[in-house]
């Protein structure tokens, strides 16, 4: 089977573009509009961008009526927002913070969750996640789409500040996935899960590439 997505529907009743590149890591970002309104929302097209410095990236398609998605009008309007990461523990409220409120209600006010407020702006975070970054904003790329949802806003951001329980940090100064369980999104209405993870190492590769893709803290 194939077919031209640009040109003709989909074959099968469900897209299966959608399930394709996956698993991918979920935005749980956490924002507060101008007049002061939290909010928190989940967005599946997030990504790290680089790492000297850290800086993320996330897209937000727009509403049906053409309306920009409200976190990245308060990253634009406050210069700030948080990541939060997405758990398996924490699952029900990250589905719960997906509805679609009205801009002055605040989906904090509905999560069983408990808010600590970020250092670098009096952005709430959700103290139960156990890695958390505060990204302060620095631009919105958009791509119109063939429809009003399909168009989207692309926003960029430096990792100015980064939170992690230290109970989830191993001896060996690695965090624990595993224990952490991070959620990440599929297609339809699937999620995964991460609990087992294994390890390869480049074959070839000088000591530079591989404390490279190692993450080693003293690279430079």
């Amino acid at each position: 089977m194939k077919y031209a997505p640009h040109l003709e529907p989909s074959p099968l009743p469900y897209s299966p573009f959608k399930s394709c590149t996956v698993p991918r890591p979920i935005g749980w970002l956490s924002s507060i509009s101008s007049s002061g309104v939290e909010n928190i929302a989940p967005y599946s097209q997030w990504q790290n961008l680089t790492f000297d410095p850290p800086m993320v990236m996330f897209s937000a398609n727009q509403y049906p009526d053409g309306r920009r998605k409200d976190t990245v009008i308060n990253a634009e309007e406050t210069g700030w927002f948080v990541w939060n990461m997405a758990t398996y523990d924490l699952r029900e409220a990250v589905n719960l913070s997906a509805m679609a409120l009205p801009p002055q209600e605040s989906e904090f006010d509905r999560l069983n969750v408990t808010r600590e407020y970020a250092d670098n702006a009096p952005i709430p975070m959700v103290k139960e996640s156990p890695v958390k970054f505060e990204c302060r904003y620095l631009s919105t790329h958009r791509l119109k789409g063939n429809s009003p949802v399909g168009s989207i806003d692309i926003v960029f951001a430096a990792v100015e500040k980064i939170h992690i329980d230290d109970a989830v940090i191993m001896p060996d100064g690695r965090l624990d996935i595993a224990s952490i369980k991070p959620i990440a999104r599929m297609g339809y209405f699937d999620y995964a899960v991460v609990k087992d993870t294994f390890e390869m190492r480049v074959p070839g590769s000088d000591t530079d590439a591989q404390s490279g893709l190692e993450g080693r803290s003293t690279l430079r």
